[in-house]
């Protein structure tokens, strides 16, 4: 009797940083034998040595020659130049199938290696790794941009379901696009929440994440449940007195801190939260030009 489980695949990676070591593991767990790791750092090793335990630490010309498939999981801005790099060597080879999980660029940037028989395929999960096994767990139900030529998309398709994640095709032209989204919510997030950590912190309080975390908690649950409707606070309200003085106290704090950041953040997001509780109704004209005011420091 044929099985009907997917066929096991030699899989080698290209780095073993957070997020490659990850699901060079969850392949590993779901059956895929992985051929190799290529680990530079001291904390690349450490990682694979745990997440991979047995895996040989190979270079990087003997991964691509080992592989039926090469994962290549570095940083953005070095994608192209490796992938050229090999290709220049004639490293790549007929039939190999290549997947990078760069969210910032799609199967474009691996047309090196397809012009000498590759399969190009783009995966990114849309979650932040931390390179310890609980992103294993994280991983089941973590959605994944998928991109890359049609007749092979299935392929990238079935990678991602066979880690428990759900692949999402997003078009090569809107790779970049999609990625400053992600960027835009995950990195500021934790931008505005650290800033916010560092002022609860100098009023004294012993422990500002357990403070505020059932807070941004259900602000995270409510937005995304209910979208800009979720919105409350005083800018939402139109209370422009209250906002004046949220910009002058963060102003004083930022100056005699030498934080800068903060003062500047809070204004920037104030500006953009009123605009867009005006264009969809919840503050009127008058209310919008009184917070706008209020935020630049004018008096009415």
């Amino acid at each position: 009797m044929q099985s009907s489980q997917p066929a096991r695949l030699g899989i080698g990676v290209i780095s073993a940083g957070k997020v490659g070591a990850v699901l060079a593991a969850a392949l590993r767990e779901v059956g895929h034998a992985i051929v190799g790791v290529h680990a530079v750092s001291e904390a690349s090793q450490t990682r694979a040595e745990a997440l991979l335990p047995g895996v040989p630490q190979l270079t990087v010309p003997e991964i691509v020659e080992r592989s039926e498939v090469v994962l290549l999981a570095v940083p953005d801005d070095q994608l192209a130049s490796l992938v050229t790099g090999l290709a220049e060597t004639g490293a790549w080879q007929q039939g190999q199938i290549v997947i990078h999980t760069s969210g910032a660029h799609g199967a474009g940037v691996l047309d090196p290696a397809r012009e000498r028989g590759a399969i190009g395929l783009a995966i990114h999960p849309a979650m932040t790794f931390t390179g310890l096994s609980l992103d294993l767990t994280r991983l089941k139900q973590c959605s994944f941009a998928v991109t890359g030529p049609a007749p092979f998309l299935p392929i990238a398709q079935a990678l991602v379901v066979e880690m428990g994640g759900e692949p999402v095709h997003v078009a090569e032209g809107d790779r970049p696009l999609y990625h400053a989204a992600l960027a835009h919510a995950a990195n500021h997030l934790t931008t505005i929440t650290g800033q916010s950590l560092q002022v609860l912190e100098s009023l004294g309080l012993p422990d500002p994440a357990r403070f505020i975390e059932p807070l941004l908690r259900a602000s995270l649950d409510n937005a995304l449940a209910s979208g800009e409707n979720a919105l409350t606070g005083p800018v939402a309200r139109g209370d422009a007195h209250t906002v004046a003085a949220h910009r002058e106290q963060l102003a004083g704090y930022a100056a005699e801190e030498d934080a800068p950041d903060i003062g500047d953040a809070y204004v920037a997001l104030a500006e953009a939260t009123a605009r867009r509780a005006h264009r969809r109704g919840a503050l009127t004209d008058e209310a919008l030009h009184e917070v706008l005011s209020a935020l630049r420091g004018a008096n009415g």
